[in-house]
């Protein structure tokens, strides 16, 4: 008990250190977290394990939950175009691509470079939306389109876990993966629906009678964690039954108070998947392969760019193509889990992997600054047109009418 205390306070102490140094240089949080996890792994021998991983997997999905709350599937079905064709050309033609790359690259076997080069495909969930919820730009063009992306990839997760579980099973044959996957996503489906819309709504208003806080919060971490246990035990991520939990108290009257009262928490357990990632970094198989590292993050960082903006500039302005580009080009956090399951699954050996998973880190970790100065690399692409008016606006007479302060969530 006391080496947990010591291990928290040891955690906490450098984390609000390096963020209040980094503040005064506008360093993103996210990347003071990561190096918080890289020096305590480093210098402190402290490593992460599997409970703290899947404590910390929680973050993603209350950040998940956060945006199915802006969402009702009647939104999410008029972004279809988003998710499941712009979604589905970047992660099969990127897969594909970077896939070739590896086996002519690295020598890697067929199925190997297949997995891997889809798990490159994957971006980053959790600094890409947590990004745009701070800055505001979810419900901007270039935002819209992103998320649209993000939300397909966390769809495409499930076909690549299948196809681990095909390549390194010898007994199931792929009709039977396939029926089972198909049964279980129908059955989670159907079962979050119901839920929804029969019972939902009567469980918050009974809770919000008992006028208690601690009672309607415990209530929103039970329905959260308890979606997402749900999809899990299907076969699916935690963070996609979480946001189809947020869709469904998107329905509910009470969807802005469960937002404002769960961010706490959310922000909390992001801070904690961070600093796990960055305990994943091994420093001496960094820098023995540095440059093959860094070659990777390049090659796998333009490729994924380049693809995205050849998609969305079929139909976008290039400088919206090139924002939502720049936004998802990194490589994203379940990536990470699916090496680490190609390890135990001997798909890929540890050098490898760990090669891998240190060029995912250090793409995530230059992630915030792109999207920083995301703006001021959309103008080498196209500037953004301003348009002036020397029109002097005329005093209207107004009656009756509504005046809005501000266009924030309430405000929406």
């Amino acid at each position: 008990m006391e080496q947990i205390l010591e291990g928290f306070l040891l955690v906490a102490a450098i984390s609000v250190a390096l963020n209040v140094i980094f503040k005064k240089f506008q360093i993103p949080t996210i990347i003071g977290y990561i190096v918080t996890g890289t020096l305590i792994s480093e210098f402190f021998n402290l490593k992460s394990n599997d409970e703290i991983s899947h404590i910390a997997e929680f973050g993603i999905a209350f950040l998940m939950f956060t945006i199915g709350l802006e969402f009702s599937f009647k939104h999410l079905m008029s972004m279809k175009k988003e998710v499941f064709l712009n979604g589905g050309l970047q992660v099969c033609l990127s897969g594909f691509v970077m896939g070739v790359m590896l086996y002519y690259a690295l020598h890697l076997k067929d199925e190997t470079a297949l997995i891997a080069g889809l798990a490159f495909a994957l971006s980053s969930t959790a600094i890409v939306l947590k990004t745009l919820n701070d800055n505001g730009d979810v419900s901007k063009i270039y935002g819209r389109k992103a998320l649209g992306i993000l939300l397909f990839q966390d769809i495409a997760v499930i076909p690549i876990l299948l196809m681990i579980d095909m390549f390194s099973s010898q007994d199931a044959s792929i009709n039977e993966l396939l029926l089972k996957t198909f049964t279980s996503a129908v059955i989670l489906i159907v079962v979050l629906f119901l839920l929804g819309k029969y019972v939902i709504n009567w469980i918050f208003y009974k809770v919000v009678q008992t006028n208690s806080q601690e009672v309607f919060i415990a209530t929103i971490l039970f329905l959260v964690v308890g979606a997402s246990t749900l999809a899990h035990f299907f076969g699916f991520s935690y963070s996609l039954g979480a946001f189809l939990a947020g869709m469904m108290m998107a329905e509910t009257q009470y969807k802005h108070q469960i937002e404002v009262d769960l961010i706490p928490f959310r922000d909390l357990l992001l801070g904690l998947f961070f600093i796990t990632v960055g305990m994943q970094i091994n420093f001496v198989v960094v820098l023995s392969n540095i440059w093959l590292v860094l070659g990777l993050v390049f090659s796998i960082m333009v490729v994924k760019a380049i693809v995205v903006f050849a998609v969305l500039n079929i139909y976008l302005k290039r400088r919206v193509a090139a924002k939502t580009a720049l936004s998802v080009c990194q490589i994203g956090e379940f990536a990470l889990a699916v090496f680490g399951l190609m390890t135990t699954r001997n798909l890929l050996d540890v050098q490898t992997a760990q090669i891998f998973i240190a060029a995912s880190v250090i793409s995530m970790f230059a992630t915030p600054f792109i999207l920083k100065k995301l703006d001021v690399l959309a103008d080498l692409v196209e500037r953004e047109v301003v348009v002036e008016s020397n029109e002097t606006l005329k005093p209207q007479k107004l009656k009756n009418h509504i005046v809005v302060f501000g266009y924030d969530r309430l405000g929406q």
